[in-house]
């Protein structure tokens, strides 16, 4: 059977708020372990008046405290944006707080422009690959202490999260293999890499502690509708926010699918944007059904982790729901 897991960014949609989508946040991970997900995760982005996610641990804290068996985590921390020691502290605390249930995943994006960087690293420049290759082995250190170790973070003596390694590349992959750390893939981001990282991570893996066998994550955008017109309607929004980012002017919450089905484009555009889109899987339940087991087959992942950027959140809920049922039905 698929493992399905959720990655949610909390969008703030035109006509709402960051805190109602924090709201909607906290409604969708007790409906998502009812459904069987697996895991929920949320993600890091800073001065993004289109998502609300900016603080992971904070909302990893409510989001395990209302739910129950479901893993909970970060897809991802920006670790340059953050010294290791806290985030082992944080994550730490959690998993101090909810033994057995939450992931740490680490990336190196800063998750915003480069100004919102500076603020947030009071540095003028991203870090370097050996800088950040050096923070992951340090955040590894700490939530693996050994005696003597004349730094610790306390909470974590008694038990560390799992982390997971996010990249979009096969250089991540392999890191993430030297570590022997888990490998979770950004194919909404690099579609195009995710054979060849996945295929690097598989052959480079080198057995820790934690994982003694490679473990693998895919993260697709995933929009399921029962019928394919409804599910296209759905998706207008994510249309708009590709065409808005290949121009360079995000700075507004999400549009709504009326709104985005009001706009006109070009046939360039039309062309530029179903290019871009190609990798979006949104259809009924039996096309997604059937792309997402192609996708799986072809990159071999274990485990698939679903971005569905759906305005109305019943209508997302009601994603979620087809998406588990088909998949399950799908894998006997």
């Amino acid at each position: 059977m698929t493992i399905l897991s959720i990655l949610d960014t909390a969008p703030v949609w035109q006509g709402s708020s960051p805190s109602r989508a924090l709201r909607e946040s906290l409604r969708t991970a007790p409906e998502a372990e009812r459904m069987g997900y697996h895991r929920y995760w949320v993600a890091e982005h800073h001065n993004a008046p289109f998502i609300a996610s900016c603080a992971p641990p904070v909302l990893v804290a409510r989001l395990a405290a209302a739910t129950s068996r479901i893993r909970v985590g970060s897809g991802g921390v920006m670790l340059p944006n953050h010294p290791p020691l806290v985030v082992a502290e944080q994550f730490g605390t959690l998993e101090a707080l909810h033994p057995g249930r939450i992931d740490l995943g680490v990336g190196r994006s800063p998750g915003t422009d480069m100004t919102t960087a500076k603020a947030l690293r009071r540095v003028s420049s991203p870090p370097g690959s050996d800088a950040y290759r050096e923070q992951v082995r340090e955040l590894v250190g700490l939530l693996s202490p050994r005696p003597g170790d004349p730094v610790v973070a306390v909470p974590a003596v008694d038990g560390a999260p799992d982390v997971w390694l996010l990249g979009s590349s096969a250089d991540n992959g392999r890191f993430a293999a030297e570590l022997g750390l888990p490998f979770a893939f950004a194919h909404h981001i690099r579609p195009g890499n995710a054979e060849e990282a996945l295929r690097a991570y598989r052959d480079a893996f080198r057995p820790s502690a934690a994982f003694p066998e490679p473990r693998t994550l895919l993260a697709a955008s995933v929009i399921v509708a029962d019928s394919a017109e409804r599910a296209q309607w759905l998706a207008g929004p994510s249309k708009v926010i590709v065409a808005q980012s290949l121009k360079g002017v995000r700075n507004g919450p999400n549009v709504s699918p009326e709104d985005a089905a009001k706009l006109h484009w070009t046939a360039d555009e039309e062309a530029v944007l179903r290019e871009r889109t190609a990798h979006h899987v949104v259809g009924d339940p039996e096309t997604v059904r059937d792309r997402l087991a192609e996708l799986l087959g072809r990159t071999e992942a274990d485990e698939l982790m679903v971005l569905t950027l759906v305005h109305d959140l019943d209508e997302r809920l009601r994603s979620y729901e087809l998406l588990a049922k088909t998949m399950s039905a799908g894998n006997p």
